[in-house]
C-alpha cells in the first residue's frame, strides 16, 4: 500500500493535475465514478507498472524476512554409566557454575571397588616390608651357611693335611663324608644366596609393580566414583529439571535434564532468506530488526555470514534413490546477523522471533571512477529506495503488538 502511495504521487497525481488545468476537467462533473479510468487510464496504468517494478525492486535489493530467530543452544545433562539417583542439588530452575554438582547417582559399588584397591595397596606394602625382612633373614643364612661350608672345608683340609703325613691314620671313609659335607654345605650358601636373591626381586620389580596396578585400580575406581557426581560442564541454567531420587538416568534413554549455557541467544540472529535473494546476500550487509519479546524496538544489526547450503537439499546415503520430486519446499539462505551495537540485543528473549530487513548498500560502485553515469543514477535510486523497506519495518514495529495482542485474540 505504501508503494502505491508513493507511485501514485509520480502518476495518478501528475495526470489529475493535467486533466484539472490543462484541460479545465472537475471531479463529479467531468471526472466521475463512472469515468475515473478513461480519464485517468495514463496515470493509473503508470501507477501499477510502476508499483509493482517499485516492488520487485525494493524487496530484491532489500531483502526483508519474518522467519528470525534467536536460535541458543542446549546441553544434555547426561551421566557417563547408567544409575539411580541418589541426589539431587538444584531445583526446577536454577543458575549453576561450571563444574558445580547438579546430581548424584548411588555409589555403592563404586565406593567398594574404591576400598578394595586401598586394600590392595596397603597389602602391597606389607608384603614390601615383609620381603624387606626376607632379605635381612636371607643375610644371616648366607653368613650362617658361609660359616658352616668354612667350617666344614677346614675338617676336611686337616683330615687331609694328616692322611698326607701319616697315611691310614684317617679312615678314608671319614674323608669322604667330609667331602660329601662339603658340598651340602656349598649348596646350602647357593640356596641362601637364591633366597636372597628371589627376596630383592620381590623388593625392586615384583610388588612396586604389583602396587602401580592396585594404584591404578584405585585411580580407575576413582574415576568411576567421580563418575556417579553428574556436574555442569559450563556456567548457565538449568531449566525445567524434575529429576528427583529414585528415578534411573541412562546416557542413550534417558538424560536428567537441559542445561542452557549462559548467554545462549545473545550473541547472534538466524533468518532465512528467500533462495532468490542469494546473490544479494553478503557480508557486511546492513540490516535491521524488530522481535516480538521486545517490541517498538528496531535493533541495528549486520550480516556476519551467509550459509552457502541450503539445508533442505541435503541427504543421507541408504539403499533408496532420492525421489526430486518428493521433495520438501524450497528452503531458504541462512543468514547470522550480529548487533551493531554492544547490548544491541538485550532485552531480547533468546528463542524469540523476529522481523529482518536487510538493506544493499552500493556506495563503493557509486563512488568509483569506472562507473558510469547512468550506472550512478540507477545505483542511486536503488540505494533510495531502501527508505521504503525502512518505513514498512517500523510500520510493522508499530502494529505487531497490536497484532499479536488484539487480532490474534489472545
Amino acid at each position: 500500500m505504501l508503494e502505491l502511495l508513493l507511485c501514485s504521487l509520480l502518476t495518478i497525481f501528475p495526470d489529475y493535475l493535467y486533466r484539472r488545468y490543462a484541460q479545465g476537467k472537475r471531479i463529479g462533473r467531468d471526472i466521475t465514478l463512472y469515468s475515473v479510468w478513461f480519464e485517468l487510464r495514463w496515470g493509473i496504468t503508470a501507477c501499477l507498472m510502476l508499483t509493482v517494478a517499485l516492488i520487485t525492486l525494493i524487496f530484491y535489493f532489500h531483502p526483508s524476512t519474518t522467519t528470525a530467530t534467536l536460535f541458543f543452544r542446549t546441553v544434555p545433562i547426561i551421566s557417563e554409566a547408567t544409575g539411580r539417583v541418589s541426589e539431587v542439588h538444584v531445583d526446577f530452575s536454577a543458575p549453576v557454575k561450571k563444574n558445580d554438582v547438579i546430581f548424584k547417582l548411588d555409589s555403592t559399588t563404586q565406593e567398594a571397588a574404591l576400598e578394595t584397591a586401598r586394600r590392595k595397596i596397603a597389602e602391597v606394602d606389607a608384603e614390601l616390608d615383609a620381603a624387606q625382612a626376607d632379605i635381612i633373614k636371607a643375610d644371616g643364612q648366607i653368613r650362617e651357611a658361609k660359616s658352616a661350608y668354612q667350617q666344614a672345608s677346614d675338617d676336611l683340609n686337616v683330615k687331609r693335611e694328616l692322611q698326607r703325613r701319616n697315611p691310614g691314620i684317617v679312615p678314608q671313609r671319614d674323608i669322604e663324608k667330609l667331602q660329601v659335607l662339603l658340598a651340602g654345605r656349598e649348596g646350602t650358601v647357593d640356596a641362601a644366596n637364591a633366597a636372597k636373591q628371589s627376596a630383592m626381586v620381590r623388593v625392586t620389580s615384583l610388588l612396586p609393580a604389583e602396587k602401580a596396578s592396585a594404584e591404578a585400580a584405585l585411580a580407575q575406581a576413582q574415576v568411576d566414583l567421580d563418575k556417579t557426581y553428574v556436574r555442569a560442564g559450563v556456567a548457565g541454567r538449568v531449566e525445567q529439571f524434575s529429576l528427583r531420587p529414585g528415578d534411573i538416568v541412562s546416557p542413550i534413554m534417558r538424560p536428567g535434564g537441559i542445561l542452557i549455557p549462559e548467554g545462549a541467544g545473545k550473541q547472534y540472529l538466524a533468518a532465512g532468506f528467500g533462495q532468490i535473494e542469494a546473490q544479494v546476500m553478503k557480508v557486511g550487509m546492513v540490516a535491521e530488526a524488530t522481535c516480538i519479546s521486545k517490541p517498538w524496538t528496531i535493533i541495528p544489526m549486520v550480516i556476519t555470514s551467509v550459509q552457502d547450503y541450503i539445508a533442505a537439499g541435503q541427504f543421507r546415503s541408504g539403499e533408496q534413490l532420492i525421489e526430486a520430486g518428493q521433495a520438501l519446499r524450497p528452503g531458504s539462505i541462512l543468514v547470522l546477523l550480529e548487533p551493531l551495537y554492544k547490548g544491541g540485543l538485550d532485552g531480547v528473549t533468546p528463542g524469540s522471533s523476529c522481523v529482518v530487513n536487510a538493506y544493499t548498500s552500493n556506495h563503493d560502485q557509486i563512488a568509483s571512477k569506472d562507473t558510469g553515469t547512468f550506472k550512478r543514477v540507477v545505483l542511486h535510486g536503488i540505494d533510495a529506495v531502501g527508505i521504503v523497506h525502512a518505513m514498512l519495518l517500523r510500520i510493522q514495529a508499530l502494529v505487531l503488538p497490536v497484532k499479536t495482542l488484539v487480532m490474534s485474540g489472545h
